[in-house]
């Protein structure tokens, strides 16, 4: 019936759809026929031209009439293309680092610093850094520089001065998730330097200067207590017995005898004066 036909025409038009979509189409079977026989009979010509060689550490995007084909890389190793209908496109996967160069940020606490750092990446999918975006290494440079103002933004300067190691971590898994549909893996994030305004590195110079002196001065307080609670201890301890007064005599003498001295004043008990005196 009429229901019936139009359905199957439905169908036959999605399919038709499908194929265009999916497949190269009538014409550009045609091509790649074409090109098949002209390789075929210029077969000593055209094999330097249509055998290609990735090393380890590359894959290859091949496009046939601009379309990738078997939507997976080629390599390593030997591969074949066609001389008329497929174009290709080498992927270095190793790791590749670059320096972020150094930005002026205003802190939450509204402080100017400059911070630079430096970013380590991989390609983990060769197709989709070639087919979703133009140039993946350098968008990845310029994401790492809005990134790195964006994460430091909401640090004030002694969480940036204290915590390097999460702002990586924050960063990197920023970047990570953003460049995630490049196909790109962030593996490494790091601060290099924070430079400060010279009149705040005065400013904290003189604040440290300061907290040093004052512990300075309350260890000194601390060691001269110490110091004459033991004197005190050592004085009660000699009154109790006057022999003990004689032997640290004896033992003051002995210890300025052995530094060579020609003159050498010895004190006088006070027990010998008071004899005297009376």
């Amino acid at each position: 019936d009429s229901n019936t036909g139009t359905l199957d025409l439905t169908r036959t038009r999605q399919s038709w759809h499908d194929y265009n979509s999916n497949g190269l189409g009538c014409f550009g079977w045609l091509l790649v026929l074409i090109s098949l026989l002209f390789v075929t009979a210029t077969l000593p010509l055209t094999i330097f031209m249509c055998v290609k060689i990735v090393k380890e550490y590359e894959r290859a995007v091949i496009f046939r009439l601009g379309r990738i084909t078997d939507r997976k890389p080629k390599g390593p190793g030997l591969f074949f293309v066609l001389p008329c209908t497929d174009t290709f496109v080498k992927v270095d996967l190793r790791t590749v680092s670059f320096d972020i160069p150094p930005q002026e940020i205003l802190t939450r606490d509204s402080v100017t610093v400059s911070v630079d750092g430096v970013v380590y990446f991989c390609i983990q999918c060769p197709i989709s850094s070639v087919a979703n975006v133009s140039n993946a290494h350098s968008s990845t440079r310029l994401l790492a520089q809005t990134t790195l103002r964006n994460v430091l933004g909401t640090k004030n300067l002694a969480e940036l001065l204290s915590d390097r190691e999460g702002i990586s971590h924050s960063m990197q898994e920023s970047l990570d998730v953003a460049t995630n549909p490049w196909g790109i893996k962030v593996e490494r994030v790091e601060i290099k330097d924070v430079k400060l305004p010279q009149q705040l590195q005065r400013a904290m110079a003189a604040e440290a200067e300061a907290s040093r002196e004052a512990r300075a001065k309350i260890i000194s307080a601390e060691g001269e207590m110490n110091a004459s609670r033991a004197l005190k201890e050592a004085s009660l301890i000699i009154s109790e017995s006057p022999s003990a007064l004689q032997l640290r005599y004896l033992q003051t003498l002995h210890t300025i005898a052995a530094e060579k001295n020609s003159t050498i004043i010895f004190p006088m008990p006070m027990d010998i004066l008071q004899n005297f005196m009376k």
